[in-house]
């Protein structure tokens, strides 16, 4: 009976690129921004990322585009949200719903938490020029630092699984 193993190293490879953005621009003028600059056409996703804590549970908007020519997948990712935690009113009345409590900032990728988005190109070859793609992402004005994220210097990966 022959034995058969399994190199679970395979399904652990990063096929995608990861570049952080910051700016004070909204995401959709962002989105729009990035569309001129590059060849690709960024449309909001019905999909947002949704990450839940201890204080209650937040979306990230995500702006998304598949290129099949080249089989490559462009997402761009809100870093930084709000959640408002619920006040506990001890009188109950009719205006008692509208009362948020404090903001706690929440962030998608926590140990980037100067980034404000991420840009996730994915793909399966190397036929990305992701210094090009930095280059023309600076040109934008409202843009403040363009750099690549390495990768193994994320500890929660998981939140970029979507």
């Amino acid at each position: 009976m022959a034995i058969h193993k399994l190199d679970l190293g395979e399904f652990d490879e990063i096929d995608y690129h990861l570049i952080a953005i910051h700016t004070s621009l909204e995401d959709y003028r962002l989105a729009f921004f990035i569309n001129q600059n590059l060849p690709i056409n960024l449309s909001m996703s019905k999909d947002e990322i949704q990450i839940n804590i201890k204080e209650g549970e937040t979306n990230f908007s995500r702006f998304y585009y598949y290129d099949s020519e080249n089989e490559i997948s462009w997402n761009l990712i809100q870093n930084k949200n709000e959640v408002f935690q619920q006040k506990k009113d001890a009188d109950q009345n009719l205006f008692s719903n509208l009362t948020q409590g404090i903001p706690t900032k929440v962030y998608l990728l926590p140990e980037f938490k100067k980034a404000d988005f991420f840009l996730k190109i994915e793909h399966n070859d190397n036929a990305i020029d992701v210094s090009k793609i930095k280059i023309t992402l600076n040109t934008i004005d409202s843009i403040s630092t363009v750099y690549t994220v390495d990768t193994n210097q994320i500890r929660s990966k998981n939140n970029l699984i979507f």
